[in-house]
């Protein structure tokens, strides 16, 4: 696969967080504009985190239809919500308990429960029903925020997992390190997004970003999300996108 994204060079991380936060404001109106409601799905790491804490304060916290977003998570650690690992946790500290966002709107992966593999169907029903996806079409996420660790995997899509093959489920269990499992959206659920936007930051991702870039089959798993219908952004610090020669 070829890379068919647009790539925008921030100053530093800080102006990154910036940046994916403009991005959200102005996705979530367009899809208010245009379907009465915005679904998006979030992503955890230090990067997002800073971006959420932005749209937890003025102005953004003021200008954004909170009543009218249907809030997803594009994966989760087999934690409790109140784990200090847990993505629904940082979010929630960040951003859900400081903005006016209806709690029925806030759909946490549970992947805490016992039996995960209804845990993960469950999500993804509840996923094609909000996003009103007809028969086996792919729900459309709105908006979908993406990291990339320095191995190139994004969500808890890591390289060799067996999710990176799925083609119809939307939503599954697959490997972490240390041989941890995890929730993940798949690759099915990623590229059928209106817009994805991956914020990455530190020169230390270089080698995974050029591979990227490069696309074809050595591509690491970021490298897989190419919405075929939808947008493509990197947000990426000039410290990366220098050492990638981006």
């Amino acid at each position: 696969m070829s890379f068919r994204g647009r790539i925008e060079v921030a100053p530093d991380a800080a102006a990154v967080a910036a940046a994916v936060a403009r991005e959200f404001e102005s996705a979530v109106w367009a899809a208010v504009g245009e379907r009465g409601h915005a679904a998006v799905a979030l992503a955890g790491g230090k990067t997002p985190r800073a971006a959420y804490e932005l749209l937890a304060k003025p102005p953004l916290r003021d200008s954004i239809p909170w009543s009218r977003v249907d809030l997803f998570f594009g994966d989760e650690r087999c934690v409790p919500p109140d784990h200090a690992d847990s993505n629904y946790r940082m979010a929630r500290e960040a951003l859900l308990d400081r903005v006016p966002l209806p709690a029925s709107r806030v759909h946490r992966m549970e992947a805490d429960r016992a039996d995960l593999e209804r845990a993960a169907e469950e999500y993804e029903s509840k996923l094609r029903a909000i996003c009103k996806a007809e028969g086996a079409d792919p729900p459309r996420l709105d908006w979908v925020l993406l990291g990339m660790g320095a191995d190139g995997h994004t969500a808890s899509l890591f390289p060799g997992s067996p999710l990176l093959t799925e083609v119809g489920r939307m939503v599954d269990i697959g490997p972490g390190p240390g041989g941890s499992r995890r929730m993940s959206l798949t690759l099915p659920a990623l590229n059928a997004a209106r817009a994805v936007v991956f914020a990455a930051t530190g020169a230390d991702k270089a080698p995974a970003l050029r591979a990227v870039l490069r696309g074809g089959a050595e591509a690491p798993p970021s490298g897989s999300v190419s919405p075929s219908q939808g947008s493509l952004l990197w947000i990426v610090d000039a410290p990366l996108a220098a050492a990638a020669g981006a």
